[in-house]
């Protein structure tokens, strides 16, 4: 549990008491419920963005709010204010009892929550540089990408920084506060040669301040975005048709998360629309595929100390060896399946309920140097970074773009292929899983995934692998 966590709560933001919170708690438990929350919070962003040497872009906002949950069986009522006090919680009690007096005689997981080590510090990272100094590093990143290539057109940047204070009262009594900073420096370059144009992406950030972004790191993100678009200028159209396609580790492993990760929330499987439905203890991979969901890691994009329900956080195994062995999980979704919650309990924000989410998912490691992998592949493609996608949760199927890519010829990479897409189905391609990698990485910090409306930054992860028999679409 984590009271008082951070010295700055919501409750003293807004003149609120724990005396307050209680009040208005006792009121909505007092109407027979099987579960209800407050979720309190207090967001500060910061954004600039650069073009052509030029800020065109600098804004500052202050959101924050307050939910009200009770559950009852299958229902939910919800509520949200924008004001935090006493009045706006008392409007809000009325909403809730909407499904008072229905609740049933089965309870919530009544675990309470356990001091954890803290994932990232609760630090202000708007606060970490002036101004002037975080502009300062997106003309850097410029700088470093014009001067790579004189073929370099066009230089974009932009730097995103989140101070957000959470604080949620739970069904046990318990108040906890969790203090989350997060940060994100991206850049794009456009390349011309010979009237042809391509472009390059890079960037990454986490849960830390901006003193993360030395220029070592900088450079890293400027010679990505450049390589990535100076390597594009010589593509070939795409073949299409079924070949063996290798993933590269890192962010490959977002095709990993859509085709394969959603179908893995509890609320998906509850209501038995997804692929993966009631499959716990069968066989939904090749042997030797692991996948899990960890929010534990230190300073991740996707970790949290407590999930939006105030749950910890954890290391949960999805799939193991081949086996499918368990759902992320939230409080109500767990409950009506009769498992565990797992920490994936997620919401954008106070306007929002929470329901199952990622928060770093990855696959585990193989025995196969990635060398091993690429020379086993007598015609096939390599693809080590994606682009936009799109998937079908309840039959699987995915289509993917790939924006790099080269045609695998007798174990070698020939020359790289531009317009290529990644087609299939998620529970198909877990089994034509050939050879895994031991290479696993993750992504450097830029994933934001969409749900229902809601989007919260995630992780994604996994080592090279080989895909035999998948559908590429191409335009040659």
């Amino acid at each position: 549990m984590r009271k008082n966590l951070d010295n700055q709560t919501h409750l003293a933001i807004s003149n609120l008491s724990t005396q307050n919170i209680d009040l208005i708690f006792n009121k909505i438990v007092s109407s027979k419920v099987d579960y209800a929350d407050l979720y309190f919070q207090y967001t500060k962003n910061e954004f600039w963005s650069l073009e052509d040497g030029k800020v065109n872009n600098g804004s500052y906002s202050i959101d924050q709010g307050v939910g009200l949950r009770s559950i009852v069986g299958e229902k939910t009522a919800f509520t949200y204010s924008d004001e935090i006090s006493l009045s706006a919680l008392e409007n809000g009690v009325k909403v809730l009892k909407s499904i008072q007096n229905q609740g049933q005689s089965k309870s919530f997981d009544m675990t309470k929550s356990q001091n954890q080590p803290r994932l990232y510090l609760p630090i202000n990272p708007l606060e970490s540089k002036s101004p002037d100094e975080k502009i300062k590093l997106l003309h850097k990143v410029e700088a470093m990408a014009k001067k790579l290539d004189t073929r370099v057109i066009k230089v974009s940047a932009s730097l995103a920084m989140e101070y957000e204070v959470v604080v949620i009262k739970n069904f046990f009594g318990e108040l906890i506060e969790d203090t989350r900073p997060l940060v994100r420096l991206s850049v794009s370059v456009i390349v011309e040669s010979k009237q042809r144009r391509e472009q390059g992406s890079a960037g990454g950030g986490g849960r830390f301040g901006l003193e993360y972004f030395t220029d070592e790191i900088l450079e890293s993100y400027a010679n990505e975005a450049v390589s990535q678009a100076i390597i594009n200028l010589d593509a070939k159209p795409a073949p299409a048709g079924a070949m063996t396609v290798v993933l590269g580790p890192g962010w490959p492993g977002i095709l990993l998360h859509e085709a394969i990760g959603h179908g893995l929330e509890g609320d998906f499987n509850r209501k038995g629309t997804s692929a993966f439905s009631n499959k716990i203890g069968q066989k939904v991979a090749a042997k030797g595929v692991t996948v899990v969901d960890d929010g534990t890691l230190k300073d991740r994009r996707g970790s949290l100390n407590v999930d939006d329900e105030g749950t910890p956080t954890q290391n949960t195994t999805l799939i193991e060896d081949g086996i499918l062995v368990n759902y992320m999980q939230d409080k109500h979704n767990a409950h009506l399946m009769n498992m565990k919650p797992t920490g994936n309990g997620r919401r954008e924000s106070f306007a929002h309920t929470p329901m199952p989410r990622m928060t770093n998912t990855y696959m585990l490691n193989g025995q196969h140097d990635p060398k091993e992998i690429i020379a086993s592949v007598k015609n096939g493609l390599y693809s080590c970074n994606f682009g936009g996608g799109q998937v079908d949760i309840t039959s699987g199927k995915f289509v993917f773009s790939a924006s790099q890519a080269w045609i695998i010829k007798d174990g070698k990479l020939t020359y790289p292929v531009k317009g290529a897409s990644i087609v299939g189905n998620g529970p198909d391609i877990l089994n034509e899983v050939s050879m895994i990698g031991n290479d696993m990485a993750l992504d450097t910090g830029v994933g934001t995934c969409g749900k229902d409306g809601q989007s919260v930054p995630v992780g994604v992860g996994q080592p090279t692998l080989k895909i035999d028999n998948i559908i590429v679409g191409g335009t040659g």
